[in-house]
Order: structure tokens, then C-alpha cells, then sequence
């Protein structure tokens, strides 16, 4: 045999060596086991914080939206990645009171999130063995655990906890919490790199912590008040939000990200003259903070309507600039908050109801284009949902289909992901999102919107929402051809892969709606008649956006309601007036976003 192809040999036992040691039972497991005995922290302790931060993945060692890397999440400061833009063009989408907002989030980085920089002077490792090894990832947790340990002046006990308080130190009190409520049920999967590792449930205790006064957040949660500002400005201008004096009907709760640290979450929320917005969820440990009261009205949707009957959420993190995955803290905290404001409000968990940023809908037709696109496609809505224990699921035989590609196994093609290099490919990464085609065929064109531009198709970048189509959105069936499914999607047929072998969407039932005559208008605010309103109120025209609906075709329908309207333009929330009609409107999901019709130019069906 020759030397080149004993080293062929060699590197082929190599490779199945490293495949059996991540298929079998050591493994990423052994490593847990190897730094947990080197530092003295009881195994069950570091997997639990682990997992909290990133499920045990190594996310091909990408960093996370804040700058962390692997199982540990060790952020390096490097790492986090430029603001991007936010909150531009109108966030209050009043015509009534106009709000032009240029200000971008700060993304600076507390020094207490360097703790990469610190494992590395902890162990002797360098830091890019730190960033890119996962025994070394993982031995540079335990170091950080170990460390918190000796500054309480605490031995490292065997007795798991022993540790609640070291792991408070290391991540804060609610995301302890989380830690020994994963330890106290346990928890087995199988990572991104193949390795199957077990967190066998373990007695310990419920710990909870209680959130600040004036906050609203479930008992479970720790939450912090940081409030927003609420004051005068110039002559008769005033921010940053709304107050009411009475409660609110709730149709929505918004996700967002903020496209910046959280480190700059302070000076912007206390900024009169910046905008608003409910909570901010940060990354590291999913630490919430809440900035105005659920029954007042926040500034973050970008549309009036949508603001006054909604409650905007911010998490740390950035839809696809630099980090690629967020935390497994922030997920659960998000979904507690979520689920804890949609029952107090009777806020249905589905995704007519609970929406991103990027699927309101503009105001009008000049506001269209430049609605947001976060939290983007790489939000992952199923998890998100099993989270608030309301997976996202359909029904057989029905005349609709949700969206529902697997999230790891599904890497559709995006460009954009960074800044300087808006033609380049983004890095393989799961994603809720499908593609929407013209015909059955991958090289068909996208659909177009002819709302987001004047010339120009639709695009592959990360930023263009025009034809996508995302988990749990339901719509209409419009076609099938082989792998192929059609939906109807802005008044025209589009077309994604679906092949029964890796189905990228599920059948499912539910209400539809269909145009009585062609050429129905479409709105994207759910204002009254013009009957409705009180003297001294200004009527607010039905503006309808750049789509029309024709016969034969059918959208799904999320919810019914009549028009209203907030006039709030007085700092004094006694002179705010509530408009309130008797038109009656159907939110539909029309494309990406959702939008209104009015009830007496469909029909329902279904």
C-alpha cells in the first residue's frame, strides 16, 4: 500500500472514529462529563445552563445574535455585529400626528458580557480554541460556574443546589430559575453535531424569583420596570408613547427584534423623542425588562391601527446581520411572557394573532415599502409555539394548508446577511420561510408585490418579504402539481415546494373568505365610517393599498371586528377619544402581512 493511501485509510478511520464518538454514547456527553469533574461543578448543573443558552448546539460555531459561540454561549465582544436599521420612516403610523424617527440603536456590549475574554484567562485556553472546540467550550462554562462559586465563598459541592446561587451570579436569578426547572424535568436530544446527550430529571427544587413592582409579567418570570419616557417636547409635541386611562382590546401581540444590544435599551427608551414599545427580552439570559404598561399604547408597529390594539415585544438580536440563532433563555422567557399576556387579554395563540413585525401591514400605499421585515425568516415560529404548549398544527382534508417546513432540515437560499455584501449567499441556516414561485418550477420567477416596488421583482435577500410565505400562516389552496403546491398570495397564485417526502406545509381547515365581485379593496387599518365619528375628530380616510382581490379567489380568515380609532394627540390622556363603528372588517392573510377587507365585499366560506 502505498503512503498516500495508507494516509487515505487513516483519515477514513479518523473520520468514522469522530462519527461513532458523536453518534454513541460519549461524545459531547463525555465532554460535559470531562469539564464538569475538571472544575467541580456537578454535571446535572452544567448541562442545565448549557442547555438553557443553546440547547447543547454547536451551531456550526456561527456566533449568536449577541456574540456568543457554542454550547456555553461564551460571547466574544468581537463578535457582536453593527446596529442595523430600526424604527425609521413613521413607527406611529398616525396620519393624524406624523412621527419621523432616524435614530439607530447603539450596539454596545456590557462588560459583563465578555465572558469569552474570561474563560480564556480562567483556563489558559486561547480564545479561538474557546470559539471553535467544544470540550474547550464547554471547560471554559465550567471554569466561569466554578469562579462564581469561589467569589461566594462556597466550596464546590457535589449537591446541585449547592450551585443555585453561583448560577444566579453567573446568569441572573430568573435564568437560574429556568436552569433547575430544566434539571427537575430533564431533558434528551440529539444535537446539531450528532451527538445524543441526556439531562436525567433531577430533585431539586422550584425556585422563583419576583418580578419588580408596577411590571406585568408571569410569577415565574423576572422582570425589571424600566420605563419609558412620557413627556413634553417642544411646543406641543410630546413622547414616547401614549397613555390611557382606561383598559384596551388586545388583538395582537408583536414580535420584534431590536437590531442593536440590549446595552443601548436604555437611552433609547428614555428618549422623548425616540420610540416605543412594550418589553425587551435580552439574549444572554433572557433577562425581560418592561418599558410601558399593557393598557398604554406603545409606538413600534409602524401602523396606528395595529399599535392601538396591540403589545409590541422586543428581543435582542438581529434578523440576519452578523448572529444567526438566539438563545434558548430568550425563547422560553418570550413564551411565558407571550402565553401569560394572551390569557390575561384573550389573545388566541395562532398566528393571526400573534405576528411579526413583518407581517403588518403598511398604513397605505406609500407606506408599504418601507415596513419592517424583523424578526425575519430565521425566528423560529414552531418552537416558538410548542413553547406556549400551542403547536403549531393543522387538520386533514381541509381547503387551506399552514406553513410548516422543518426548521433544521429546511436551508432555503438567502443573500444579504452581510451588510457590505448584499449579493453573497447567507450561510446555510434553518429557516421558516418558503419561497413563493410563479409556476411549479425552482427557476420560475418569485411572485412579485407590486406594493413593495414600483419597478423591480422580488428578490432572494433575507430583507424582501414579498414572496415569502412563513410557519403557522394559513392559506388558501389555489393548485397542485406534483411536489408542488399553490396558494393564492396578493391576488395571484403562487407556488411552493412541498413534496410529500419533506413536506414543507400541512393540511389544515378553517374560514375563508372570497370576494363578492372582482376588484375588492384591500386595507391595512380597520378604521369606522365616516358616520362614527364625534365632532372635533377628524374622519380618517379608508385608504386602500395597491392590492385588489377578484372572484375565485379565497384568503383565510383570521379574525372578525369593527372599525375603530384612537385619536391621541393630547399629552393629556383625558382628551384621547375612542372611535368606534359599525363597519364590520376580515382580517385576512393576504400575503406575507396581514390585511383587512371589508365584511360586505367577501363572502365566508368554509
Amino acid at each position: 500500500m502505498t503512503d498516500l493511501a495508507s494516509q487515505g485509510v487513516l483519515m477514513l478511520l479518523w473520520a468514522a472514529a469522530a462519527l461513532i464518538a458523536a453518534l454513541g454514547p460519549g461524545g459531547a456527553q463525555e465532554d460535559f462529563q470531562a469539564a464538569a469533574k475538571e472544575y467541580g461543578v456537578p454535571e446535572s448543573v452544567l448541562l442545565g445552563v448549557s442547555y438553557l443558552e443553546s440547547r447543547w448546539d454547536t451551531h456550526d460555531w456561527r456566533p449568536s445574535v449577541s456574540g456568543g459561540y457554542g454550547p456555553m454561549h461564551l460571547v466574544d465582544v468581537n463578535a457582536v455585529p453593527e446596529a442595523g436599521p430600526h424604527h425609521l420612516g413613521d413607527p406611529r403610523g398616525d396620519d393624524a400626528r406624523p412621527m419621523r424617527i432616524t435614530t439607530t440603536p447603539p450596539a454596545t456590549v456590557q462588560r459583563d458580557e465578555r465572558t469569552l475574554q474570561r474563560a480564556a484567562r480562567l483556563t489558559g485556553l486561547p480564545t479561538e480554541r474557546l470559539r471553535h472546540d467544544r470540550a474547550a467550550n464547554l471547560r471554559g462554562g465550567a471554569a466561569l460556574l466554578a469562579e462564581q462559586q469561589r467569589m461566594l465563598g462556597a466550596p464546590p459541592s457535589p449537591d446541585p443546589i449547592a450551585w443555585h446561587e453561583a448560577v444566579a451570579r453567573y446568569a441572573g436569578p430568573s435564568f437560574a430559575n429556568e436552569v433547575f426547572d430544566v434539571m427537575r424535568t430533564g431533558v434528551e436530544r440529539r444535537t446539531d453535531d450528532g451527538s445524543l446527550v441526556r439531562l436525567p430529571a433531577t430533585p431539586v427544587p422550584a425556585f422563583r424569583t419576583a418580578a419588580a413592582p408596577n411590571t406585568e409579567c408571569p410569577a415565574t418570570l423576572e422582570c425589571e420596570w424600566m420605563p419609558a419616557a412620557y413627556k413634553r417636547f417642544g411646543k406641543d409635541d410630546y413622547g414616547n408613547h401614549d397613555r390611557l386611562r382606561t383598559e384596551r382590546e388586545i388583538d395582537y401581540i408583536v414580535i420584534h427584534d431590536t437590531e442593536g444590544s440590549y446595552a443601548g435599551i436604555p437611552s433609547l427608551v428614555k428618549n422623548p423623542k425616540y420610540v416605543s414599545w412594550h418589553y425587551t427580552i435580552r439574549s444572554g439570559d433572557g433577562h425581560v425588562a418592561q418599558h410601558v404598561l399593557t393598557k398604554d399604547v406603545a409606538w413600534h408597529a409602524g401602523n396606528w391601527d395595529v399599535n392601538t390594539r396591540s403589545i409590541g415585544i422586543e428581543h435582542e438580536g438581529y434578523l440576519a446581520q452578523g448572529g444567526s440563532w438566539y438563545t434558548e433563555a430568550m425563547y422560553r422567557s418570550s413564551a411565558k411572557l407571550v402565553h401569560y399576556l394572551a390569557t390575561k387579554y384573550d389573545v388566541p395563540l395562532d398566528r393571526a394573532h400573534i405576528i411579526g413585525h413583518d407581517n403588518v401591514p403598511g398604513s397605505h400605499a406609500s407606506s408599504v415599502a418601507g415596513m419592517h421585515d424583523d424578526p425575519g425568516p430565521y425566528w423560529d415560529w414552531a418552537r416558538f409555539f410548542d413553547m406556549m404548549e400551542a403547536p403549531i398544527e393543522g387538520e386533514p382534508d381541509g381547503r387551506s394548508v399552514i406553513i410548516k417546513p422543518d426548521y433544521d432540515q429546511h436551508q432555503p437560499t438567502f443573500v444579504g446577511c452581510k451588510r457590505k455584501r448584499p449579493a453573497k449567499q447567507c450561510e446555510p441556516h434553518g429557516a421558516t420561510s418558503v419561497w413563493l414561485h410563479t409556476e411549479p418550477r425552482d427557476d420560475a420567477p418569485l411572485v412579485d408585490d407590486i406594493g413593495q416596488r414600483k419597478t423591480g421583482a422580488s428578490t432572494y435577500s433575507v430583507y424582501d418579504q414579498s414572496a415569502r410565505a412563513s410557519v403557522g400562516q394559513r392559506y388558501a389552496v389555489a393548485g397542485a402539481s406534483g411536489d408542488w403546491t399553490a396558494i393564492w398570495y396578493l391576488g395571484q397564485k403562487a407556488w411552493f415546494r412541498n413534496p410529500p417526502s419533506q413536506p414543507t406545509a400541512v393540511p389544515a381547515s378553517g374560514p375563508l373568505v372570497t370576494p363578492v365581485r372582482d376588484r375588492v379593496a384591500v386595507y391595512g387599518r380597520a378604521y369606522p365610517e365616516r358616520s362614527a365619528y364625534p365632532r372635533g375628530v377628524k374622519f380618517q380616510e379608508h385608504a386602500a393599498l395597491p392590492y385588489t382581490l377578484k372572484r375565485g379567489q379565497f384568503y383565510s380568515l383570521g379574525q372578525t371586528l369593527h372599525g375603530s380609532y384612537l385619536a391621541a394627540s393630547h399629552f393629556n390622556p383625558s382628551k384621547h377619544v375612542t372611535v368606534r363603528g359599525k363597519l364590520r372588517y376580515h382580517q385576512i392573510q393576504l400575503g406575507h402581512r396581514v390585511m383587512f377587507v371589508k365584511a360586505d365585499d367577501v363572502r365566508v366560506v368554509g
